[in-house]
């Protein structure tokens, strides 16, 4: 919890507190670390295709989803340092975990926006690519940073530390702390993007329509576009890779 930036702020907030006392039952659970790594996908790939589901329920189940993700995102490495089970793989199986169900997340949200089962008038399948672009900037940008280190690593320096991250440039390093501060681009991570979608299942069970959910979904798509580019931006003109 007291890591600089490597704690999501749920974390901090509620769910590092929840799942350490959900760890401490689970130390001699026949299920490795990384097992619980794998959970962590299947939640967050269900919280994406559960979206689908009509109404509010949809919403809600992949909000609640998430929240499981979260939490298993949490116990799996609470579990391997305790049981001095870290490891290379389970570095690697977390960080695809994140890329994968992200992603499923904001697909899904897509393919709600497209009312496949035609209640609103649907199929209307350019919502679905919407979302799918939103997704594949949410996996860019993620790609984005952990290349770094790949980069640096095949250059023989070591990984990349915060204070390299930020850019040499002035202006864009004004930019940057203008970002962070209005924190928009988090919008598209899978604890907030789940928020969104539930206010905007809400909002559409009030209406009768899915109005909410289709501006969320371009809301989402432009601020992965932006963000994608930005942090590309940043990351070039950053001493990151020097």
């Amino acid at each position: 919890m007291d890591r600089r930036s490597g704690e999501h702020w749920a974390g901090r907030l509620y769910m590092r507190r929840v799942s350490s006392r959900i760890s401490r039952h689970l130390i001699d659970f026949p299920l490795s670390a990384n097992g619980f790594t794998y959970l962590m996908m299947v939640a967050g790939v269900a919280a994406g295709a559960v979206l689908i589901v009509p109404g509010i329920w949809g919403a809600i189940l992949g909000a609640l989803l998430i929240q499981v993700y979260l939490g298993l995102d949490c116990v799996d490495g609470e579990l391997a340092r305790w049981r001095r089970q870290t490891s290379i793989t389970g570095v690697y199986l977390d960080r695809v975990g994140h890329y994968v169900s992200e992603a499923a997340l904001l697909t899904g949200f897509g393919v709600r926006a497209a009312d496949v089962f035609g209640r609103h008038g649907g199929p209307a399948w350019q919502w679905a690519f919407i979302g799918t672009v939103s997704a594949l900037g949410a996996i860019l940008i993620k790609s984005e940073t952990d290349l770094v280190d790949v980069a640096r690593i095949r250059k023989g320096l070591p990984a990349v530390d915060d204070e390299a991250s930020v850019p040499r440039a002035t202006g864009v390093a004004r930019a940057r702390r203008l970002a962070a501060a209005f924190k928009f681009h988090r919008l598209i991570g899978g604890v907030e993007a789940s928020l969104v979608m539930l206010a905007a299942g809400i909002v559409d069970v009030a209406r009768g329509d899915l109005l909410a959910t289709r501006v969320a979904v371009c809301v989402l798509a432009a601020i992965a576009v932006v963000q994608t580019l930005l942090h590309l931006l940043s990351i070039v003109l950053s001493s990151r890779l020097r």
